[in-house]
């Protein structure tokens, strides 16, 4: 059963168009934890907003770079952080909440919201506030979307853009590396160039504050199947979000995957679309138009894929460069192994060319980006046993992050670790998971479910997904129970030359770090 957008955001006003932050305006974030609602402070106080934050369990990754910023993360929820009593009446002492919907799906009369609601005090999501920085800035915002790699894909277009000296905005859900960000890893950065990359998700509205002038989709499938009841239901809902796209008096311009099925049915609903595309492919796909005409077409071939990474061939990058032949073919090469990165690369570069970088400037930033945090993320090798950490969570990007360590670590007994990122999600897609599971690894483990906006934990357990794993043979399936007993689990069964794989959201972490710690490892950092 699926729920509206409005059910999952109950208590939240619905997206606006963007305006600037006052300068001094108090904005109370909940749920500063996360990786979005923690670049939203973040942003907010380079806005000049002034800025409070909670969160029920403050100790995440995301949290030392929001308190450098100058903003205590509180631990836990109370009315006291929305209102002050004086002479008996309850007085505001902010001027808006920005909210996560992980917190308004499971429970839209926390203290906070009730005490908001009462004042009249507005209350939205994080996101609405990400929107009014790019307005603040008065930048170009890109948007970055799909249903896998837009941490990545929106990571690599930042980094790309700093390295080519363009000093740009962003937000992206997961960690930028410290030089990139700033003084620490973070999910944000404030820049002074002319864009501001976002990452758009698209689980319940939550990219509609967003009205990018270039827009991204690097693929499409079904997932969220709590609020989306098929593929055409998210197909239904990107096309409406490039559909808003707003190119301030000069067409927008969307980036389009072809490649991938579900993208290609998007890009195929916009025919009327008053926008350019410029459609990327690994290989051929269908041609594609616009009410302004045909696609510019952007074709690539992998011509070496190695343990160090994958060389490229790329044709036809929309170069405004009059130095540049229309049609050339350039070599570019990547750090990052798998197909799934070839394909985030094709599109950054695309991006990056509408952008106006120079060519030289896209091939050396895409050569030089080692990734984001929790993205393949090598956290170390005690003991000879390779200890990655992923945020991995469907079986797609499951199948693509198995193959990618597959690559970099080829005839080396591979471990996928698994912590499955929601109830709903599990029991939806139990059978792919435990296909793709099962066909990628050597072993398999599988932690506790993470419930995050979860109402019912009782339609899914670890233990069925690790059963289903071994009715397929593999018997090395196991469900040890916490990330906590998971890590413990694993330090006593690896062995040297083993390359442990941890994926998911939640806490999964966790298990990275505490298996380094158990096998004698230097603590990891949060990033790179």
């Amino acid at each position: 059963m699926t729920r509206s957008a409005a059910d999952v955001g109950r208590g939240l006003a619905g997206a606006r168009p963007p305006c600037p932050i006052h300068p001094g305006e108090r904005i109370h974030v909940v749920g500063a934890a996360g990786a979005g609602a923690s670049a939203a402070a973040i942003l907010a106080v380079r806005a000049g907003a002034a800025v409070t934050a909670c969160d029920r369990a403050p100790d995440s990754p995301y949290v030392p770079a929001v308190e450098a910023a100058g903003v205590p993360v509180v631990a836990g929820h109370a009315a006291a952080h929305v209102a002050q009593s004086a002479a008996g009446v309850a007085v505001p002492i902010v001027d808006r909440l920005a909210v996560t919907k992980a917190l308004t799906a499971i429970d839209p009369e926390h203290p906070e919201l009730r005490a908001a609601h009462a004042l009249g005090i507005p209350v939205e999501p994080w996101q609405q506030v990400i929107a009014d920085a790019v307005a603040t800035r008065g930048a170009r915002l890109v948007g970055v979307a799909g249903t896998h790699g837009k941490s990545t894909s929106a990571g690599w277009l930042v980094e790309l853009l700093w390295r080519a000296g363009r000093d740009p905005s962003a937000f992206v859900g997961a960690l930028l590396p410290r030089e990139v960000s700033g003084v620490l890893p973070a999910t944000a950065r404030w820049g002074a160039g002319p864009e501001f990359v976002v990452e758009a998700d698209e689980y319940a509205g939550n990219f509609d504050p967003y009205r990018p002038t270039l827009a991204v989709l690097l693929n499409a499938e079904w997932d969220h199947p709590d609020v989306f009841a098929d593929a055409e239901a998210v197909y239904a809902a990107f096309e409406a979000w490039i559909r808003r796209t707003d190119g301030g008096g000069e067409p927008p311009v969307l980036v389009v995957h072809l490649g991938d099925p579900g993208a290609d049915q998007v890009a195929a609903r916009l025919a009327d679309w008053p926008g350019r595309m410029v459609t990327v492919a690994l290989g051929a796909c269908a041609p594609r138009r616009t009410a302004l005409g045909p696609a510019h077409v952007v074709a690539a071939r992998v011509v070496a894929a190695e343990q160090d990474g994958t060389s490229l061939e790329i044709t036809g990058l929309p170069l405004r460069s009059q130095t540049n032949r229309a049609g050339e073919t350039v070599r570019a090469r990547i750090a990052l192994p798998g197909r799934h990165n070839a394909q985030n690369a094709l599109c950054v570069a695309a991006a990056a060319a509408v952008l106006g970088v120079p060519l030289t400037a896209i091939l050396g930033g895409l050569a030089a980006f080692r990734g984001v945090g929790r993205r393949l993320e090598l956290k170390g090798e005690p003991q000879g046993v390779a200890i990655l950490d992923d945020y991995a969570h469907h079986p797609t990007a499951i199948a693509a992050t198995l193959a990618a360590a597959r690559q970099r670590y080829p005839g080396r007994r591979l471990w996928a670790v698994y912590e499955p990122l929601t109830y709903h999600r599990t029991a939806a897609l139990l059978e792919r998971f435990a296909d793709v599971l099962a066909r990628g690894a050597d072993a398999v483990v599988v932690a506790d479910i993470w419930a995050g906006r979860d109402p019912d934990t009782t339609i899914a357990s670890a233990e069925e997904l690790a059963v289903e794993v071994r009715r397929r043979g593999l018997p090395d399936a196991a469900a040890p129970g916490s990330v906590d007993a998971t890590a413990d689990w694993l330090a006593t069964r690896v062995r040297p030359g083993d390359v442990v794989l941890v994926m998911g959201g939640g806490h999964s972490y966790r298990i990275a770090a505490q298996l380094m710690e158990a096998l004698g490892g230097d603590a990891p950092s949060a990033s790179r």
